[in-house]
């Protein structure tokens, strides 16, 4: 918090506020000066972006807690707890936001053009049911998953083939359902497809991971990956993830912390963890935890809710994106062992406003390669591997289900050197995949879903 000129008065209240609303404490302590949309008056404007005094959330707490006494600011330290100005910092960061929304590509003719790019929307499919996630087959099929258990294939022209027989029973509750599918890289000599979904009953669930094949339309050859024990299942109806990719003979996966945000840590426990098995379900032998652990798979941990995991071209990189709560939503570099953090530090707080943590780096905690505040409910992702879009060349695509946006990310060495929203308002981003031939195919979800494939134009 940042102030232009000096002096104001704010209502000192003795009770404890470690609870309160962050929008309650702005209201209290910010508004006199800074205005209540952060537009400024006789302090300074939260949505000019002149961030004259630093805009990093370390420097802008450092401001509330400490104040700047040379400009009439009083420090806040004393008043409010470091959960509390960590609170304002993401509220401020909502402002901001608010008044400055990114902007939609311009589209001209059907043709948006991004700032590298034009490309040109194609409707593969419109389907009734939503659809969760998308993987590739041979000769231009492609196989779907829809939340509400069917597994289907869609023909080469288009065509929706009809739920493939025989799949597991999912449940289907809150968040819960088919989620995501993955053909093997090595399709063509041994047929296998995975799937992730909810599974158990009404009462108690969590997120399972088989492999089978398809033949004539029918699900066989079932083989299981990954159950939990059935302790560690819970009644929850969010939070399950989940992303399948293959690795070097490996399987990595994504489970959400289930609404537990604690088990986030608990390294026993599957929930708020990527992991890793062979392709059969066996556990490697050099997994960090296989020898203290009651979950041998845990790869990382520390996650919220993971609904994204790519692999990097030519490299060895694992790249992730979760939800975080109100503000937070990271991507996240996955390396082994690694403790992400959550819920022991966070860029966000809770939905009710109500704080959650003063840190959003701790020793021994990783920390996000970028973060989103607010959160755009960060959901599918891909990098853009291939000669199609020049453009975009290697740089990652992330999609946001609240925020109905693509973004295209540009990595540098120290980090994203490069921003730009390259689609918006088009409907809830489900998943962006790229295909074997290198072309990105996004699931757009409303009433129903949609399957469109971006066309790059010259």
């Amino acid at each position: 918090m940042k102030t232009k000129i000096s002096v104001f008065f704010c209502v000192w209240i003795l009770a404890s506020w470690t609870r309160a609303d962050v929008k309650q404490t702005y209201t209290q302590y910010c508004t006199v000066c800074h205005g209540a949309k952060g537009q400024g008056g006789l302090g300074a404007s939260f949505i000019d972006n002149e961030w004259k005094y630093g805009s990093s959330d370390e420097e802008l707490a450092g401001i509330i807690k400490n104040g700047m006494p040379q400009l009439g600011m009083q420090a806040f330290g004393h008043t409010l707890s470091d959960e509390q100005i960590q609170a304002l910092v993401v509220y401020i960061r909502e402002l901001n936001t608010a008044a400055n929304k990114p902007k939609a590509p311009e589209i001209k003719a059907g043709i948006s053009h991004t700032q590298h790019q034009k490309y040109r929307r194609d409707v593969v499919l419109h389907n009734d049911q939503k659809m969760w996630g998308i993987s590739f087959l041979p000769e231009g099929r492609k196989i779907i998953t829809e939340i509400d258990g069917p597994v289907k294939i869609i023909e080469a022209d288009g065509t929706l083939g009809p739920a493939i027989q025989g799949t597991p029973a999912v449940v289907r509750k809150g968040q819960g359902g088919m989620l995501d599918v993955a053909v093997h890289p090595d399709y063509e000599s041994n047929g296998w497809i995975y799937l992730a979904f909810a599974e158990g009953n009404q009462n108690q669930s969590m997120t399972s991971v088989v492999r089978g094949r398809v033949k004539q339309n029918i699900w066989v050859d079932q083989e299981l990956i990954f159950k939990a024990k059935e302790k560690f299942y819970r009644g929850s109806s969010h939070h399950f993830g989940t992303r399948i990719i293959f690795q070097d003979g490996y399987v990595f996966f994504s489970i959400g912390d289930r609404g537990a945000s604690d088990q986030a840590q608990d390294l026993n426990r599957p929930t708020g963890k990527i992991h890793r098995v062979h392709e059969d379900g066996r556990i490697p032998e050099d997994n960090p935890f296989v020898t203290n652990s009651d979950t041998p798979s845990i790869w990382s941990y520390g996650h919220r809710n993971p609904q994204a995991l790519v692999l990097r071209p030519g490299s060895q990189e694992i790249w992730s994106t979760e939800h975080g709560p109100r503000g937070g939503d990271e991507l996240n570099l996955i390396r082994k062992g690694l403790n992400y953090g959550w819920p022991e530090v966070t860029f966000g707080i809770h939905y009710n406003g109500k704080p959650i943590t003063a840190h959003t780096q701790l020793p021994g905690m990783e920390a996000p390669v970028m973060h989103w505040t607010p959160s755009i409910a960060t959901c599918g992702m891909a990098f853009v591997d291939g000669e199609h879009y020049p453009g975009w060349a290697g740089d990652l695509l992330v999609g946001g289900l609240k925020a109905q946006v693509i973004e295209r990310l540009r990595i540098g060495q120290h980090g994203i050197v490069e921003r730009e929203v390259i689609m918006k308002d088009q409907g809830r981003i489900r998943d962006i995949k790229s295909s074997p031939d290198g072309m990105i195919y996004v699931i757009l979800e409303s009433t129903g879903s949609q399957l469109v494939r971006l066309v790059p134009v010259s």
